[in-house]
């Protein structure tokens, strides 16, 4: 599967399930069915890279694309799962965690990415905390510093010095694009389910979402 191939049917299956979202009754089936699916898709776009230049950071960010499937699918089903699909996307987070610190040296680039990722955490987290129940101020607390902690890291290779070679700094600004995005994504949804809802809410979050899986499968070299 080459990747402009990959992305147009990514393209096509997030769509379908953007307007799945909106259909009433049974017309969400194109919903349940199209949003794993499309994730699933990402996730073989990782999958037959071959050979990998790092095939730690391929594992890595192909378990991430398989646990935010389960995630997906957690968010999906009749039962309120909240918590079950957070706790996936917690260490979907984890795994990408594991592949942009990947050769990441300390340095100025780190500590502007902490600051700049900090401050917009700390801000949104209390914004959203009058908001939260009480039993899941604990939960989404911890998924916001996973979540920053994760986007630190990306944007952090993205400004490191000295620059790397050409393909490095691709794969770079693609994981700082689609962890930028992904922090857009989750807290849109956050202020969605906790802060009285967000008008076109599907198609904001679920936009960002697979733009930032996407470009997160294409950091992978």
């Amino acid at each position: 599967m080459r990747p402009r191939l990959g992305g147009s049917a990514v393209l096509l299956l997030a769509v379908l399930a953007i307007v799945g979202a909106f259909l009433p009754g049974e017309g969400r089936w194109l919903h349940w069915l199209a949003k794993p699916t499309a994730t699933l898709l990402i996730a073989a776009m990782v999958w037959q890279v071959h050979p990998a230049g790092s095939p730690s950071y391929r594992r890595a960010v192909l378990a991430g694309m398989l646990l935010s499937c389960a995630g997906d699918i957690a968010l999906m089903l009749p039962m309120d799962a909240f918590v079950p699909g957070l706790l996936a996307f917690l260490l979907a987070h984890l795994c990408y965690i594991v592949a942009f610190r990947d050769g990441l040296r300390a340095g100025r680039g780190l500590v502007a990415a902490g600051g700049l990722l900090g401050v917009f955490a700390a801000l949104n987290v209390s914004g959203l905390w009058p908001h939260l129940p009480a039993p899941m101020r604990i939960p989404v607390l911890a998924y916001v510093v996973v979540l920053a902690c994760m986007a630190i890291l990306a944007l952090a290779r993205q400004w490191t010095r000295p620059r790397p070679d050409a393909v490095e700094a691709g794969s770079a600004r693609w994981a700082a694009a689609g962890a930028l995005l992904f922090v857009a994504s989750d807290s849109l949804l956050a202020w969605d389910r906790f802060a009285g809802g967000l008008p076109l809410a599907s198609l904001l979050v679920l936009s960002t979402y697979y733009a930032a899986q996407y470009a997160i499968a294409r950091s992978v070299r």
